[in-house]
């Protein structure tokens, strides 16, 4: 009887120092806006878009965030985009570690280390790229490197169907055919 009454002092003797009146209130970051915030966010998140039934292209991003307000999709965390022909096969990778999508056109913005590869084996580098979606075009105004099998070209501003099939630099500062490259 002496130790349960020994126990039970203890146990209230805690409870009573244990409770006590202050208040635990979180920090709060009264500089952030609620219209900062993205709307929807999505780790690991793959996208497709389709027209008619059709596979056009399906992305697949680390971490993206949608802003209703702006009509934006923001993606990091690597990003990666494969574009599809008529007959939904697949033709060209872009890859990159930011982009952007901007929902009123649905054209996509790539940036930092963009590469995009095609099934012949086409290379484009560049810091920035843009997929635009009303003629499925890649676009580029920045330096770019082309690197084929059989020439590399370097230059400014940058335009080509999706498929890397026909392209063209507008200002071309360096070119060298495969024999010189080996």
């Amino acid at each position: 009887m002496k130790y349960l009454l020994i126990i039970i002092s203890v146990t209230i003797f805690i409870i009573i120092v244990s409770c006590t009146t202050e208040k635990v209130e979180p920090t709060v970051n009264t500089q952030l806006r609620g219209d900062q915030l993205p709307d929807q966010e999505s780790w690991d998140a793959t996208v497709f878009f389709t027209d008619s039934g059709k596979t056009k292209a399906i992305l697949h991003a680390g971490h993206l965030k949608i802003y209703y307000r702006n009509k934006e999709t923001f993606l990091d965390s690597n990003i990666q985009v494969d574009f599809y022909n008529e007959d939904e096969i697949k033709t060209t990778t872009l890859t990159a570690k930011r982009g952007k999508v901007d929902e009123k056109t649905n054209d996509l913005f790539a940036y930092d280390s963009v590469v995009v590869v095609n099934d012949s084996g086409i290379v484009i580098n560049t810091d920035e790229m843009m997929w635009r979606n009303k003629d499925r075009k890649i676009v580029s105004e920045k330096y770019v490197t082309i690197v084929t099998p059989s020439e590399r070209i370097e230059g400014y501003g940058f335009e080509s169907d999706q498929g890397l099939r026909n392209y063209v630099i507008y200002n071309i500062t360096y070119i060298t055919n495969a024999d010189s490259l080996k």
